[in-house]
């Protein structure tokens, strides 16, 4: 069963839009990697109130998620190249079953 992986980390939204336009084929190769290691579903989200990046992805599992963000050279650049102030915050959620899902 996969799971939900949501990583918190305080940065500037804006520059992380910046970045992903001004370098959509790194981010596309990131992307591709992750797939290929067990990523399902992706999808950053930011605050601009408090200065926060959420990323939130399904994946096959836990350890494939930490696999591949432990051994991807270009996400530490990533986080620099936006401004992430700390360090990342993960928490993996398994889905429910409550029998109410729309």
């Amino acid at each position: 069963m996969s799971v939900l992986m949501t990583l918190y980390v305080k940065g500037d939204p804006k520059r992380l839009e910046q970045y992903a336009s001004e370098h959509r084929d790194k981010m596309a190769e990131i992307a591709d990697r992750g797939k290929a290691a067990g990523a399902i579903s992706h999808r950053f989200y930011g605050s601009d109130d408090d200065g926060s990046i959420l990323v939130i992805d399904e994946w096959d599992s836990p350890e494939s998620f930490q696999r591949f963000f432990e051994s991807d050279t270009d996400i530490p650049q990533l986080m620099q190249e936006v401004g992430v102030t700390s360090e990342p915050r993960f928490t993996f959620h398994r889905k429910l079953e409550t029998h109410d899902e729309f």
